[in-house]
């Protein structure tokens, strides 16, 4: 096998140890050196310094986890660092051992029979550990005000059944009443402010139930809870603002994406950055993203072609965008969530605008240039008028009606 590399080394990653292997190959001579180290600091500072004195080129370490990262991160500086799909390092059966792990991975990165996984510069992994945490802080609320929901039901309080937003200002006076401990359902009615009063009536039935001590201390518990997570999202996001200003132009160039705000611009950008280069093409762009289908033929039968799994974060915030897409208009996304939804259904329909997305997204970072929407005609004005007019003549003179094309003045 050609031997892409001369000085290599092969990491088997663990939580409290790493076995590394320094491959050489100087002509026909192969020589190998194997050493087992600690993750602590002072450790990943020696096996830095181990690998600096054999003057490896490359190392190749599997991803475990999260247990590459502090690996990764101390010796990037000094070599090329490769983190590798761990399915597509299949040791020979019956040699397993750690050892031999490392020097497994060695081998096949000298010889290039995998490739590295994309790691994002220092400044967008920063930017994604924020923006992934804050997706979790909201996750958490949205689970927190289904849980209060739930609690009211269980008290026979149908709040949520006369009021869009029950966390609002007049939704929170009366939960703030009722963990005071008032049962006036008369009282807790005349909160309302603005539209809701409308609706008096309606409230004082949705608030007459059996809110007990048990609920209120529930429900005080609840409320301070999302109190303390809307004030952690407020902190995330002042802190994302500051380490977004270097990208301020790519944001505002992908929120011009149909479905797409500031918040999901920012994760788009912490999850593949901004340099497209390292994708070098829409296509593999999208095909990182996991929603490209798979390829999968034997024997000249093709079998399913499951999307390959991809970034959770990412394609949290494309389903969101692709869903406000579906619920809008005169777009080219919306036209053609219709066109795919009428033949292949809603769940493949929304990941081919994921895909559109994604796609549109490479374009506008690579070129520096805003999104230019096809307009919803797209698909009829593609192929040629008179004929799209005759096809559409046709199937109305099937149904027994007679049809005479003119063209418009």
């Amino acid at each position: 096998m050609e031997t892409l590399f001369e000085r290599v080394a092969g990491l088997d990653v663990h939580k409290d140890t790493v076995v590394a292997c320094v491959r050489v190959q100087e002509g026909r001579q192969v020589s190998e050196e194997l050493a087992e180290w600690g993750t602590t600091t002072n450790e990943l500072l020696g096996l830095r310094d181990w690998l600096e004195s054999h003057r490896v080129e490359v190392v190749g370490m599997e991803s475990t986890g999260v247990y590459w990262k502090p690996v990764f991160y101390a010796l990037e500086d000094i070599a090329e660092c490769w983190l590798l799909n761990a399915r597509h390092l299949r040791n020979v059966p019956g040699r397993k051992t750690d050892m031999a792990d490392a020097a497994w991975i060695a081998k096949l990165v000298q010889h290039g029979l995998v490739r590295p996984s994309f790691v994002p510069p220092k400044p967008i992994r920063e930017l994604r550990n924020l923006t992934r945490y804050r997706k979790a802080q909201i996750q958490e609320r949205t689970r927190e005000a289904q849980r209060l929901d739930k609690v009211l039901q269980d008290a026979g309080i149908k709040l949520s059944s006369v009021a869009s937003d029950t966390l609002g200002v007049s939704g929170r006076a009366m939960l703030g009443a009722l963990v005071a401990g008032s049962r006036d359902p008369d009282a807790m009615a005349e909160l309302a402010k603005g539209a809701l009063r409308k609706k008096i009536p309606m409230l004082r039935e949705a608030l007459n139930g059996r809110f007990n001590t048990t609920h209120a201390l529930v429900v005080s518990e609840i409320l301070a809870k999302l109190d303390y997570l809307d004030e952690a999202i407020s902190r995330l996001s002042d802190a994302i603002d500051e380490l977004c200003r270097p990208f301020e132009h790519e944001i505002e160039l992908l929120d011009t994406i149909p479905g797409i705000d500031r918040r999901c611009a920012q994760a788009m950008i912490a999850e593949f950055g901004v340099d497209m280069s390292r994708f070098g093409s829409a296509q593999r762009l999208a095909s990182w993203s996991g929603l490209c289908p798979g390829q999968h033929e034997s024997a000249g039968r093709t079998k399913t072609g499951k999307t390959r799994k991809g970034s959770k974060w990412l394609q949290m915030h494309l389903n969101e965008a692709a869903k406000s897409i579906v619920r809008s208009k005169g777009t080219y996304l919306s036209a053609q969530y219709s066109r795919i939804k009428a033949r292949r259904g809603h769940a493949k329909a929304t990941v081919a605008i994921e895909h559109s997305i994604v796609v549109a997204a490479f374009h506008i970072l690579d070129r520096q240039e805003p999104y230019h929407d096809l307009g919803a005609d797209y698909f009829s004005r593609r192929h040629d008028p008179e004929h799209h007019a005759r096809r559409l003549a046709r199937q109305i003179q099937t149904l027994g009606y007679e049809v005479t094309i003119r063209p418009a003045a």
